[in-house]
């Protein structure tokens, strides 16, 4: 019986699609324009602190941050990427893939070292990033990130991790070349923020030649990492192809200054009981 009421259904969609789509080509041009489907995204509750490229304000804010000096120019990425301590055979390898994305990154697991140990080592040799790579069940599922030398420093829930063994269709291993970078879909102040750290990762002139892409794509405050190489298949028509790794990214929380679990100032914090009592409100 269910099955019938749904086939009729089916069929009386298809008659009033052939229906409406006669009526268009018989008005021609002055049918009425397509109605929008209705999206999580396109229905999104307005957030009051949403950019607008030309707002003097902001403008200001990104001239005097703590990443003003390498959107001048005034420093290189020099990035270090650790572990929690001891880590499994799963979280090594991501690590290795990671800094074949991140130019002029360097590996260091850590043998017991506190992290309140390792920055001010890492900020007298001149590193500008520090990310920790947390991981549970020998499974990467965290990472923090920490500008250098004052911070901000982002917490974030990762999941869906793929190494490169494990992507189909994958791409030869990636190049030396700097990559391009692309950030997506992060339109608030808050998302402005966390883009601008990732964007500080990554040297500022791509290496065009290289052909490589490195993506951030914010859709419903979560963060898709993908890693791709341009493939010129003739004058007109230019493929994708994924060399990986990939991973999504959830933020947590964003701390004033660098990492510091007990006393840190923060200025957000993801509460899931009081800021996701809605489908369509979003932070990013």
């Amino acid at each position: 019986m269910f099955l019938r009421w749904k086939q009729q259904q089916r069929k009386e969609k298809l008659a009033a699609k052939k229906k409406r789509r006669k009526e268009r080509e018989a008005l021609g041009d002055k049918a009425p324009p397509k109605a929008i489907p209705k999206t999580i995204e396109n229905q999104r509750v307005y957030d009051e602190t949403t950019v607008d490229p030309d707002d003097e304000e902001v403008a200001f804010d990104e001239a005097t941050d703590e990443f003003a000096p390498y959107f001048n120019r005034q420093t290189v990425p020099k990035i270090l990427i650790t572990t929690s301590d001891r880590p499994r055979g799963r979280t090594v390898r991501f690590c290795e893939q990671l800094s074949t994305v991140i130019p002029n990154s360097h590996v260091y697991y850590r043998r017991g070292l506190a992290l309140k140990r390792i920055i001010p080592q890492c900020i007298a040799r001149d590193f500008t990033d520090l990310i920790v790579i947390n991981e549970d069940r020998k499974i990467p599922n965290g990472l923090v990130l920490s500008h250098l030398p004052d911070g901000p420093t982002a917490h974030f829930r990762m999941s869906s991790v793929r190494l490169r063994k494990e992507i189909k269709r994958k791409g030869k291993e990636p190049t030396e070349h700097v990559p391009e970078v692309i950030l997506n879909n992060f339109t608030t102040r808050l998302g402005h923020s966390v883009g601008r750290m990732f964007a500080s990762l990554f040297p500022h002139d791509p290496q065009f030649i290289g052909r490589q892409v490195a993506t951030f794509h914010n859709q419903r405050d979560y963060i898709f990492f993908r890693f791709h190489r341009y493939i010129f298949k003739s004058e007109k028509k230019v493929g994708i192809q994924e060399l990986g790794p990939r991973f999504t990214l959830k933020l947590r929380s964003l701390q004033k200054g660098t990492f510091d679990s007990k006393f840190g100032e923060y200025e957000w914090i993801h509460k899931r009981r009081e800021m996701d009592t809605s489908r369509r409100k979003f932070h990013l």
